[in-house]
């Protein structure tokens, strides 16, 4: 504890002791009046300005909770003051009829009020709004119950007993409502919480017991200020400057988990009763033949002004639960929308996966005899065959070839493994996978056409994977040409809009290209026929996608996006891009 909380609580039992000391020597005289009501004051100032620390160094709810705290210590202090206003600057008596009473009565309403937000559990947004609303609720009905009960007998018909009597009844019942609320937030709470709401709780049993016993004793005709009556009351005003102090060194931490449902369902229920109780006290003003008429025609006009207002309320919070159960509602069909979709991915990825083990397992077995067809037929080729076997056995070598191709795009479908990114220059790439398809082109009597810019494009990728899916796409392309009888096939490529695009035709060369659409792409299902398959799955992790179209005068035409690297990312210490390299493969 810092040196100053110690001098300060030091200060405050100083100033308890006195008065415990002036009660016990004293006899009943105006020093001792002054002196009594001096103190509590200070006591009651003290326990606001302890609370200023807190308010400033909280924020939200926390900062919300203390403020409510310091105004019901503030109205207390506030009665105080000008209890001693009258006592000790004007030298007479408290008024019987008390107009300040309701300050008094109504400085737990903002310490009801702070228990209500409960800053020691956490809440959403839409729970804080319900909350404050059934908050509002139970407080106009305290506010009504005082107007009703006690307000008749001090200016509608003014009565000494029966106001007295009405006052401490209902405040007995509001300081018990208090107690209880507080005793509920002791058991919910952990930690800092839970000592705090113990003390308050103790100040607060000790300060309503005390107001008891000294009612009992002003009937008896026995009470003064200042006597053994008032040292528990002062003893509870001291306790809220100690909390203050004691509590700064533990800051309770708002995320301490606790259930706060059925709080919110109890609070709920609380402004319900409260509303279908204006009703049973409406038919309790008009019968209750013990009062005069104009008493109970103020009361019944009170309660149907009551039941208006907190109908209003209880309307304005049907909408709000409304709202939030049409927001609940759409939430849960859209996660049980995503859960479907996510149920469908995932027995998608698990066919994937057995198709990927599946397929992976046959190309390795493939690859044995595809290795041994290709070397039987190089060597069938270098031995003296007529022309027509030669083409024969060039044919054969052809789809060999072709065939291991295949295979080795089924190996890189069933891996799947994520690709090296790097710069590559897409103009190098495609003249080395023209390069690479001259032996099938050439065995074929194709003619390729090459048509690249002269500017660098500049993609981000793995250069092995981009070149497999070039060469692939080449391949189909040439075996394409073989089957329909056409000569010559077109290579190209361009930037457009941030876009790399290779454009491969089969067919007319003067045939254009029709603008292509999102609805031209090509499912997964099509692009088997094309055994474009896994050039579609790379392509898919380097942010591209193939697009196809065939039409009986153009021919087939294929077309590849791949996005562009951005000019702030060509590294500019290098001042080269840099080219496609062959890496060694695993």
């Amino acid at each position: 504890m810092r040196t100053y909380s110690k001098v300060w609580m030091a200060a405050v039992a100083s100033c308890l002791a006195t008065l415990i000391l002036a009660a016990l020597i004293l006899p009943n005289s105006f020093r001792l009046t002054a002196l009594s009501d001096v103190v509590q004051c200070i006591l009651l100032f003290s326990g606001s300005m302890s609370l200023v620390p807190h308010i400033a160094r909280s924020r939200g709810r926390l900062r919300l909770f203390w403020t409510l705290i310091g105004t019901g210590i503030t109205f207390w202090f506030t009665n105080q003051l000008l209890w001693t206003y009258y006592e000790v600057w004007l030298h007479t008596d408290v008024p019987d009829l008390w107009p300040a009473d309701v300050i008094l009565f109504l400085h737990i309403v903002p310490l009801m009020a702070a228990l209500a937000l409960r800053p020691h559990a956490p809440q959403d947004e839409y729970a804080a709004r319900l909350r404050r609303l059934d908050f509002a609720l139970m407080m106009v009905w305290w506010g009504y119950l005082y107007v009703l009960i006690v307000i008749p007998w001090q200016y509608v018909m003014a009565n000494v007993t029966a106001y007295n009597n009405n006052l401490n009844s209902l405040y007995l019942i509001e300081k018990l409502a208090f107690l209880g609320t507080l005793l509920m937030a002791w058991k919910g709470s952990k930690g800092g919480w839970r000592t705090f709401y113990a003390n308050l709780f103790g100040a607060s049993l000790t300060y309503a017991a005390s107001s008891h016993v000294a009612n009992w004793a002003v009937n008896r005709h026995s009470y003064y200020s200042g006597s053994l009556y008032d040292i528990p009351l002062a003893a509870s005003m001291a306790w809220i400057t100690i909390i203050g102090l004691c509590t700064s060194e533990r800051e309770p931490q708002t995320g301490v988990r606790t259930t706060s449902t059925a709080h919110g369902v109890w609070l709920a229920r609380l402004g319900m009763i409260a509303a279908f109780s204006l009703p049973l006290f409406a038919a309790w003003a008009l019968l209750d033949g013990a009062v005069p008429e104009h008493i109970r025609s103020f009361r019944l006009v009170l309660t149907l002004a009551a039941a208006l207002l907190m109908g209003v309320m209880v309307f304005i919070r049907q909408r709000l639960l409304d709202a939030e159960l049409l927001r609940l509602l759409t939430h849960s069909r859209e996660t049980f929308a995503n859960l479907k979709d996510l149920q469908v991915q995932i027995t998608e990825s698990e066919k994937l996966a057995s198709i990927g083990q599946l397929v992976g397992g046959a190309a390795h077995e493939l690859n044995n005899p595809i290795t041994a067809m290709l070397g039987y037929s190089d060597l069938l080729s270098a031995t003296a065959l007529t022309s027509e076997q030669s083409d024969l056995v060039g044919k054969i070598g052809q789809h060999v070839r072709r065939t291991r191709s295949l295979v080795a795009s089924l190996l890189s479908f069933a891996k799947q493994g994520p690709a090296a990114m790097a710069p590559v220059d897409l103009n190098t790439l495609l003249r080395t996978a023209v390069r690479l398809s001259q032996p099938q082109s050439q065995a074929l009597h194709i003619e390729v056409r090459a048509e690249f810019p002269h500017e660098l494009l500049l993609v981000r990728g793995d250069s092995n994977q981009l070149l497999q899916v070039c060469v692939q796409i080449l391949n189909d392309a040439l075996h394409v040409i073989d089957q329909h009888g056409s000569r010559t096939l077109t290579i190209g490529a361009e930037h457009l809009d941030g876009v790399a695009i290779i454009n491969i035709s089969v067919g007319d060369p003067a045939a254009r290209m029709v603008e292509y659409s999102d609805h031209t792409l090509v499912p997964p299902e099509n692009l088997s026929e094309l055994g474009l398959t896994a050039c579609q799955g790379i392509l898919h992790q380097h942010g591209g996608r193939i697009l196809w179209q065939q039409d009986a005068k153009a021919g087939t035409k294929i077309r590849v996006e791949i996005p562009v690297i951005p000019p702030r990312e060509k590294s500019p210490e290098a001042g080269v891009p840099v080219m496609w390299q062959p890496q060694p493969s695993a």
